[in-house]
C-alpha cells in the first residue's frame, strides 16, 4: 500500500506545467488508423548511466539496437528506436522518466536496474499495458502475480540466495549475519536468504541493515557492532557502487583476517568484471572472499560480442559484466517478440486509458499517457520466446522466470578463481552447468562438491564460522543438583562449584577446543529431590540457560527442542529385579537332567553295551571269557564310553558302526550336561516371575522408576502401563528398600532404569540385584545446547577424541568404577534338560543298534543252516538204542537249542573251520558214492 500511495503522490507532482497541458490538446484520444507494420517502433530504456551496471549496459544496448536494425530477417521494414533515460539512482526521477515514456507510445520498457523503481513503475505499466523487461531488478517479490506486466530478463535473487544457502550448508555453518542495504532489493533478497537457510536448519542470526546513502561513520558503527557478535560468516548483499567501501572499513576493523568468512552476492563480480584491468589493491583487499556471479555459457557468440565492444572506438567502459549481456538479450527479446506479434497480425495502436480520461476538473491532465491497446497479446509473445542469447537460453517457465538459473562460485585470491557452480538442477558442482543439463538431476548431499578455497588470512582451513561474543558474558550452564547417584553430578564447595563424572567429561572436552569458553555453572534443583530433566531441557530451549551439563538422556522428545552432543556414555533402559543365591546341595550334580532323562540315558548305556558285546563276542577275544567276566565287560564298556576311556577294541564292522554313533550321542549329552551344570551352579535365582519387559508389562505389579526422569512418561505413553503401577523412587536407598520388600511388602516387583545407574546400584549391593531380559531401548547420555549451537558440534568432536585417546574411560573409572555383575539372573529350573531335547539322538542310536542286531542274527542263522545237517547225521548214527518217541522228540528239541546256543557262543574262526571241514567231507562222500555206483554197474 505504501508503494501505491507513493505512486499517487508522484502523480500529483506531475504535469503541472503548461507544457503538459498544451501537449494534451494535441493527443489523439481516439483510436487512430495506424499501419499494421509501422515504420518505427519505440522502446524505452531506463537505468542509471553512471554506475557499474549502467556503464556496462549502455554500450550493450546500443550494440543490440544496431544488430536488430541491421538484421534483415527480423522486423522487416521497421526501425527500432530506443529512448534512453538516466534515472540518476533516484526513484522519484525514475518514475517521472517512465511517465514520459508513455507519452512517446513505447511498446516496451527496458529496465530499470533498481528494484525500488521497478516496484513503482510496475503499477504504471500494468495500467498502460506496456511490458517492463528488467535486466537488473532482482527483488524476488517482483515475481508476484500483482505485477502482471513485469518480466525479469535476468535471474531472481530467490535463486541467488538458494545458491548462497547451499554454500553455507556445504561448509557446515549454522548461523550467518546478513549485511545489506535497507531498500526493496536488499530486504527482498535477505528475506529469500532466510527462507533458504531455514530449509537447511540454519538461520540469519542478525540482520545488519543500513540506509541507502549511509555515511562512512554509520557503516563503521554497524560493522563494529557486528564484530562483537558470535557469527563470523557475513553475507554482503549491497549495491555495486557502495560495496567496496564496506570491505575497506572491514579491513580497517580487522574483519578481513583469519577466522572470518565473507560471502558477496552478484554485485561484487559485477564490479570486478567492469574494471579492466583488475586493480591490484582492490584484489588484495578482497583476498579470501567468496562471491557468486550469474553464469553465462562461454560460447563463441559471447566471445565475439565482448571482443567487438572492446575493440570499438566509442566504448564507454573498460569491462563488461553479466548485466550487459542480459541487457543485450532484453533488446533482442523485445524485437523477436514484436516481430512474432506483427507476423501473426498484431496491430500496434495506442489510445488513452478511460480511467485517466476524466480528471474531475483537475488541472492535471493524464490523457497524454498512451496505453498499448494490444499490450496483453504482445506480453504473451514475450513470455513465449525461446532463443539463445549472449546470456544463454532465453525461455520462461510458468512463473515468468528464466529457465536454468546458474551461478559461478568465485574465490578472490589475486584474481577471480572459479571453485564451482550452482544450479537448481544439481546444486553445487565443479562441473559446468551445460554438462550437468545433459545428465539426470542429482541434488543429493554426496553429489555436492566445490574446489578448495583460500580463506581470509590466506589459510586453506575452513573457518568454523563463529566465536564467543566479545562482550565478557560467559555461558550459563545448568547442572542437575542430584540427590541420588551423585557421582554423576552434585554440588561442590570448591571451584567451579560442581563436581562429578559429567563435569569432568565436559571440562576435558572443553580443554580440547582451540578457543576459550567462558562458562558459569548453575545448580538446578532444590537439593531434596532429583530435578526434572525435561524441565531443564525446556529451560535451555526457552533461552534461560545456554546448555545443560549432566546425565541427560538423549530421547526423541528432547531432541526436538535442543541439540545434543555426541553421547559420552551409552545407555538404555533395563529391568532390575532382586535375586537370591542358590544354596549348595550334595545332589546338585543331578539337576542338569530330569529324572526321565537320567533313566533313558542309563538304559541306553546298558543297551548299547549289550549290543556291542553281542556283535563282538564271536570275533573279539576281549569280549570272551567266563560269564562273570563277560557281564563285567558289558557294564564297564557301556559306562567307560561316557569318558571315552573304553579299553576294549571293536573289530566287527557292525560294532564299530554302532560305537561311532553312540560316541557322538555321548559327546552331545556330555557337553550339554557340563553347560547346564555350570549354569545352575553360577546363575542366581529370581525372587519373582519377572523375566524381562514383556512379562513386566503383562503383570499387574508395581514398577519403580527414578524421580525426575523421563521413564515414567515413557512407560505410560509408549508402553501403555497404568500410572497407578508407577512408583517414584528418590534415592538409592529407596531403590534397595523397594526391591527388598517386594510387591507384598509395599515395595516393587522390578525397577525400570537406565543401565548406568543400575550398574552402580548392583555394584554397591554386591550384585544383590540383577538385570533380566535385554535392554529394550538404546540411547546415550549427552550435553544439551540451544538449537543450532555451533558449540554442540565442536564438543562432539572433542568427545570422540576423548574416547579415542582413552581419557573418557579413565574418567569413567575414576567416578563410576563398578563390580562385574555380568551373570544374568534366571530361574534354575529352566536350565534342566529333558528327554524332549535329545529323543532324536536316542532314536538314531536305537535304530542303528536294531539294524546291526538284525544283520548279525541273519548272518548267524545262515551259517547255522549250513551247520545243522551234518550235526543231525551224527546224531542219527548214535541213536541205535531204542527210545520212546516222545522222549526222542524232547531230546532232539533240547539238543537243537543247546546246539544253537553253543553255535552262537563259538568263535567265528572255529565255525568257519568246521564248515570248511564239513564241506570237504561232503565232497569226499559224493566222490565215493559215484565210484561205488560205477563198480556195481
Amino acid at each position: 500500500m505504501a508503494v501505491v500511495r507513493l505512486l499517487f503522490i508522484l502523480f500529483l507532482c506531475l504535469w503541472i506545467s503548461t507544457e503538459v497541458v498544451a501537449r494534451t490538446g494535441n493527443t489523439i484520444t481516439n483510436k487512430t488508423n495506424v499501419p499494421t507494420r509501422p515504420s518505427v517502433v519505440r522502446v524505452g530504456v531506463l537505468f542509471t548511466l553512471n554506475s557499474y551496471i549502467g556503464r556496462s549496459a549502455k554500450p550493450a544496448i546500443l550494440a543490440a539496437l544496431d544488430d536488430v536494425n541491421n538484421d534483415t530477417t527480423i522486423l522487416r521494414g521497421i526501425k527500432m528506436e530506443v529512448i534512453l533515460v538516466d534515472t540518476n539512482c533516484s526513484g522519484f526521477i525514475g518514475t517521472l522518466e517512465a511517465m514520459q515514456f508513455m507519452e512517446n507510445e513505447v511498446v516496451a520498457t527496458i529496465g530499470p536496474q533498481s528494484s525500488g523503481i521497478a516496484h513503482v513503475i510496475s503499477h504504471v505499466v500494468n495500467e498502460l499495458h506496456v511490458p517492463l523487461l528488467s535486466f537488473g531488478a532482482t527483488d524476488p517479490t517482483l515475481s508476484s502475480l500483482q505485477y502482471t506486466y513485469f518480466v525479469r530478463t535476468t535471474h531472481s535473487d530467490y535463486f541467488l540466495m538458494n545458491a548462497v544457502a547451499d554454500v553455507i550448508d556445504y561448509y557446515g555453518w549454522k548461523e550467518v549475519i546478513a549485511i545489506f542495504v535497507d531498500d526493496d532489493n536488499g530486504r527482498g533478497g535477505i528475506t529469500a536468504l532466510g527462507d533458504a537457510l531455514a530449509k537447511k536448519r540454519s538461520k540469519i542470526s542478525y540482520k545488519a541493515a543500513f540506509a541507502v546513502g549511509a555515511s562512512t561513520s554509520d557503516i563503521s558503527i554497524l560493522l563494529n557492532a557486528v564484530n562483537l557478535m558470535e557469527s563470523r560468516v557475513y553475507v554482503l548483499h549491497v549495491n555495486p557502487d557502495t560495496g567496496l567501501s564496506i570491505f575497506s572499513l572491514a579491513k580497517k576493523l580487522g574483519m578481513m583476517g583469519n577466522g572470518y568468512v565473507w560471502i558477496a552476492t552478484d554485485w561484487l563480480p559485477s564490479v570486478l568484471d567492469a574494471i579492466e584491468p583488475a586493480d591490484p589493491d582492490t584484489m588484495k583487499l578482497l583476498q579470501g572472499v567468496i562471491a557468486l556471479r550469474r553464469h553465462t555459457p562461454d560460447t563463441d557468440l559471447k566471445k565475439r560480442f565482448i571482443s567487438r565492444l572492446k575493440n570499438s572506438k566509442n566504448k564507454e567502459t573498460t569491462g563488461l559484466n553479466s548485466f550487459a549481456l542480459y541487457a543485450y538479450d532484453s533488446i533482442w527479446l523485445a524485437a523477436r517478440a514484436l516481430d512474432a506479434f506483427l507476423n501473426e497480425g498484431g496491430n500496434i495502436s495506442f489510445g488513452t486509458d478511460p480511467k485517466l480520461h476524466d480528471t474531475n476538473g483537475s488541472a492535471l491532465h493524464f490523457t497524454s499517457l498512451r496505453s498499448f491497446e494490444s499490450g496483453s497479446q504482445f506480453l504473451k509473445k514475450v513470455l513465449a520466446m525461446n532463443f539463445t542469447g549472449l546470456s544463454g537460453q532465453i525461455q520462461f517457465d510458468g512463473d515468468k522466470n528464466l529457465i536454468h538459473p546458474a551461478y559461478d562460485i568465485l574465490n578472490i585470491v589475486g584474481t577471480s578463481r572459479t571453485i564451482g557452480y550452482w544450479t537448481n538442477y544439481s546444486g553445487l558442482s565443479v562441473v559446468a552447468p551445460e554438462i550437468l543439463y545433459t545428465k539426470p538431476p542429482d541434488i543429493s548431499s554426496s553429489n555436492q562438491h566445490l574446489s578448495s578455497v583460500i580463506w581470509p588470512g590466506e589459510t586453506t582451513t575452513t573457518p568454523r564460522g563463529w566465536v564467543f561474543p566479545d562482550n565478557g558474558k560467559p555461558l550459563r550452564i545448568a547442572v542437575p543438583n542430584r540427590v541420588s547417584y551423585t557421582d554423576f553430578s552434585s554440588k561442590s564447595n570448591n571451584p567451579p562449584g560442581v563436581k562429578g563424572y559429567c563435569i569432568d567429561v565436559f571440562e576435558a572436552a572443553i580443554n580440547l577446543l582451540p578457543y576459550p569458553v567462558p562458562r558459569q555453572y548453575i545448580l538446578y534443583g532444590d537439593g531434596h529431590t532429583n530435578p526434572s530433566y525435561s524441565e531443564i531441557t525446556d529451560e535451555v530451549a526457552h533461552g534461560n540457560f545456554d546448555a545443560v551439563v549432566g546425565d541427560i538422556a538423549i530421547v526423541t522428545s528432547r531432541t526436538r527442542i535442543v541439540d545434543f552432543t555426541q553421547p559420552y556414555m551409552e545407555s538404555g533402559l533395563v529391568v532390575v529385579v532382586p535375586v537370591k543365591e542358590v544354596k549348595s546341595s550334595p545332589w546338585s550334580f543331578l539337576h542338569p537332567f530330569t529324572a526321565q532323562m537320567w533313566c533313558v540315558t542309563g538304559a541306553f548305556f546298558l543297551s548299547v553295551g549289550a549290543v556291542i558285546w553281542i556283535l563282538e563276542h564271536r570275533l573279539n577275544h576281549e569280549f570272551r571269557g567266563s560269564k562273570t567276566k563277560q557281564l563285567m565287560t558289558i557294564f564297564w564298556f557301556s559306562f567307560s564310553t561316557l569318558f571315552f576311556s573304553h579299553r576294549e577294541n571293536t573289530v566287527s564292522t557292525l560294532g564299530r558302526m554302532v560305537l561311532l554313533i553312540w560316541l557322538f550321542v555321548v559327546l552331545i549329552i556330555n557337553s550339554s550336561y557340563t553347560a547346564s551344570l555350570t549354569s545352575i551352579l553360577t546363575v542366581q535365582q529370581l525372587t519373582s516371575q519377572i523375566e524381562g519387559i514383556d512379562s513386566l508389562i503383562s503383570s499387574n505389579q508395581p514398577i519403580g522408576v527414578q524421580d525426575g526422569s523421563f521413564i515414567a512418561d515413557y512407560l505410560t505413553n509408549e508402553l501403555h502401563i497404568a500410572k497407578s503401577r508407577i512408583v517414584n523412587l528418590k534415592s538409592e536407598q529407596d531403590y534397595i528398600d523397594a526391591l527388598d520388600r517386594g510387591p507384598q511388602g509395599g515395595g516393587v516387583a522390578a525397577i525400570v532404569e537406565e543401565l548406568p545407574y543400575m550398574e552402580i546400584l548392583m555394584s554397591k549391593t554386591k550384585c544383590k540385584f540383577r538385570t533380566v531380559g535385554q535392554e529394550f531401548t538404546k540411547s546415550g547420555l549427552g550435553f544439551a545446547f540451544q538449537r543450532d549451537s555451533p558449540l554442540a558440534v565442536d564438543l562432539s568432536t572433542a568427545i570422540l577424541q576423548l574416547s579415542e585417546n582413552g581419557d573418557l574411560q579413565r574418567i569413567h573409572d575414576k567416578w563410576l568404577k563398578t563390580l562385574s555383575c555380568s551373570a544374568q539372573a534366571n530361574d534354575s529350573g529352566s536350565n534342566q534338560l529333558s528327554l524332549s531335547s535329545f529323543w532324536g539322538l536316542f532314536l538314531i542310536c536305537g535304530i542303528a543298534c536294531f539294524l546291526a542286531l538284525v544283520i548279525f542274527f541273519v548272518r548267524v542263522f545262515l551259517q547255522y543252516k549250513k551247520y545243522i545237517p551234518d550235526s543231525e547225521e551224527g546224531e542219527e548214527d548214535r541213536e541205535h538204542v531204542v527210545t520212546p518217541i516222545s522222549a526222542k522228540r524232547t531230546f532232539k528239541s533240547t539238543a537243537s537249542f543247546k546246539d544253537l546256543i553253543g553255535f552262537v557262543d563259538r568263535k567265528e574262526a572255529e565255525i568257519k573251520e568246521i564248515l570248511r571241514d564239513k564241506s570237504k567231507k561232503r565232497q569226499r562222500s559224493r566222490s565215493l558214492d559215484r565210484h561205488s555206483d560205477y563198480s556195481n554197474n
